[in-house]
Parts: structure tokens; C-alpha cells; sequence
């Protein structure tokens, strides 16, 4: 779908330097800029990250939440990016800030958790900015979730045999480098 809609602005804003200028050496240069923004579309793949299943059955890998290394479990069922207060006080969050005010149900039963937003969530190569998550009480959970909050912005994630393939999308190209 990106792809389509990059073909359709790169064949829009050619017709338009064609009616705009109608002088060839400019509808060259324009065409030449579109083909530069086409190829270098094509050739910058999407990040792709593989997470082998554990022993346990759970694919477990580490992760970077504002520059500082956490372990995480992929949880399709948590709606959010969940951590632990341990982990949220390490990576140096406000938690003197922060409102214990959103029910949860974990896998140990229920409590209650404090939204906050992530300035930056990177697995592997896949970074997000901007990522909603949670960070339940005290001793409350002892793994940290990584979950639909961080999944959804992802173009794709799937698990086939024993490894979970996480794909971003493709980086934009360099609008400075086609001035």
C-alpha cells in the first residue's frame, strides 16, 4: 500500500512539473528527482527483526526503551507496552509523577498500572517514538510486555515454525539528499 501511494504522488508531481514548466530540461530534472526518490524507495527494504521461540514457549528478546537495554516477552493479548516499576525506575522514569489509575489483569491477577508514553522503543533495527505504555506497582509483575501498542505500528508480525518475524516499514528516503 505505501508503495502504491509513493508510484501515485512520484506520477502526480510529474504530470504536474510537465503542465507547470512544459520546458523539457525542467521535466527532466523533475523526472530524474522522481526516479531518484523511486529507486531509493526500492532500494531500502524494510526492517526485519527474527525472535526465536524459548524453552518456555514465549519469545523473549531485549530491548532498548529510551536508550537503555530491558528484557521483554512479546504478549499479543496485553493491549500495551507493560513494565515493571524495577524496570521503569532503571531506564529512569517519573515515577513519583505517575498515577496508579488504570485497572489490569495480568497472568498473577488483578492491579493497577500508570500510563505514560516512551519516548523511544527499539527492537533490534525497529525503532518507534511516541509508544503508549504502562508500568504496574511495586512488585506487582516480573516481565516486562511488549505488546499491541508497540505490534500495531509495525507493517507486519507473524510466527511461523519456531521463530516470530516482527517487519517495520521502509525508511523514507532523504529529502536532502534530492535538492
Amino acid at each position: 500500500m505505501m508503495r502504491f501511494l509513493l508510484v501515485l504522488v512520484m506520477l502526480a508531481g510529474t504530470a504536474g512539473a510537465v503542465v507547470a514548466y512544459g520546458d523539457p530540461d525542467r521535466i527532466a530534472r523533475a523526472s530524474n528527482k522522481v526516479s531518484h526518490m523511486f529507486r531509493a524507495q526500492i532500494a531500502s527494504p524494510a526492517p526485519a527483526v527474527q525472535i526465536q521461540r524459548g524453552q518456555g514457549g514465549e519469545f523473549a528478546l531485549r530491548a532498548k526503551i529510551n536508550g537503555v537495554a530491558a528484557p521483554m516477552v512479546i504478549d499479543t493479548g496485553a493491549t500495551s507496552v507493560v513494565l515493571t516499576w524495577e524496570t521503569a525506575k532503571a531506564i529512569g522514569l517519573p515515577l513519583e509523577m505517575l498515577e496508579y489509575d488504570v485497572d489490569l489483569e495480568t497472568a498473577g491477577g488483578h492491579t493497577k498500572a500508570a500510563r505514560l508514553t516512551l519516548d523511544r522503543l527499539s527492537v533490534g533495527h525497529l525503532v518507534e517514538k511516541s509508544v503508549p505504555a504502562l508500568v504496574v506497582q511495586r512488585g506487582q509483575m516480573k516481565t516486562n510486555l511488549l505488546g499491541m501498542s508497540f505490534l500495531d505500528r509495525l507493517e507486519s508480525w507473524g510466527v511461523r515454525a519456531d521463530k516470530l518475524m516482527l517487519t517495520g516499514y521502509p525508511e523514507l528516503p532523504d529529502r536532502r539528499a534530492l535538492r
